[in-house]
C-alpha cells in the first residue's frame, strides 16, 4: 500500500501553469525534462513542485488549472451523481493537487473556498460510491469484480480492509465446498465457487 507522501510526490509531478515575475533566459534541465526560458509576464508550463517552489519564494504566480473552475467541478459532481459506475477525472490527483495549491497559492486561486467544498463534495460521494461497491462485493460473495477510473489516493483509502475481506471470502468459499462434498460425496464431480477471489481496481 502507497503511503499518501508516496501519491502527493507523484501529483508533484504534474504540470500546471505559472507566471513567473522575473527572467531567465536559459532552460532549466531537471531529470523529468527542461523548462523555460522563464519571462516575466508570460505564462510557463513547468512541474507543480517546481511552481510551488517558486511561489514560496514569490517569484511566480500560480494559474489553477481549468478543471479546478467552481463551475467545472460543480460539472463534474453532478456527472459522478448522475452515474452509477464511476467518471473519468480529468486528473488522477485532483485532491491532492487542490489541498498543495490552495496551501501555498490561495491567494492566486479565486473562489478558493468554493473549490475546497467542491472537490471535498466530489471526494466523498466517490468514496461513498465506492464503499458501497466493496460491501456489494463481500455480501453477493463474488469471486470476481472491477471498478475503472479510481485515483490512486481513492484506491488507496479503501485497500487496507481487502486481506482481511478476500481471506474471509476464501474461507467461506472453502467451507461451502468442503459441506457440497459431505453432502454428495457419491457423485464424481461437484461444481464449486473458484478458490480465487479477486477485486480489481483500476485507474
Amino acid at each position: 500500500m502507497m503511503h499518501p507522501a508516496e501519491i502527493e510526490f507523484m501529483a508533484e509531478n504534474e504540470i500546471i501553469q505559472i507566471v513567473p515575475t522575473f527572467n531567465h533566459a536559459s532552460h532549466v534541465h531537471l531529470i523529468c525534462g527542461s523548462y523555460g526560458p522563464f519571462r516575466a509576464g508570460l505564462p510557463l508550463n513547468v512541474p507543480i513542485w517546481v511552481a510551488l517552489n517558486l511561489r514560496q519564494k514569490k517569484t511566480c504566480r500560480i494559474l489553477a488549472p481549468d478543471w479546478m473552475a467552481v463551475d467545472k467541478l460543480q460539472e463534474r459532481l453532478e456527472e459522478e451523481k448522475a452515474s452509477k459506475f464511476f467518471t473519468q477525472l480529468p486528473t488522477n490527483f485532483y485532491l491532492e493537487i487542490t489541498q498543495m495549491l490552495l496551501t501555498v497559492a490561495s491567494e492566486d486561486i479565486p473562489q478558493g473556498n468554493d473549490i475546497k467544498t467542491a472537490v471535498k463534495d466530489l471526494w466523498d460521494l466517490r468514496i461513498a460510491k465506492l464503499r458501497s461497491s466493496v460491501d456489494l462485493f463481500i455480501k453477493e460473495g463474488r469471486v470476481q469484480a472491477s471498478l475503472n477510473h479510481l485515483t490512486p489516493m481513492e484506491i488507496n483509502s479503501v485497500r487496507p480492509i481487502f486481506p482481511d475481506t478476500l481471506d474471509a471470502l476464501m474461507t467461506l468459499h472453502e467451507h461451502i465446498n468442503s459441506s457440497d462434498d459431505r453432502e454428495d460425496s457419491s457423485q464424481s464431480s461437484i461444481a464449486t465457487p473458484s478458490s480465487s477471489t479477486s477485486f480489481s481496481l483500476s485507474l
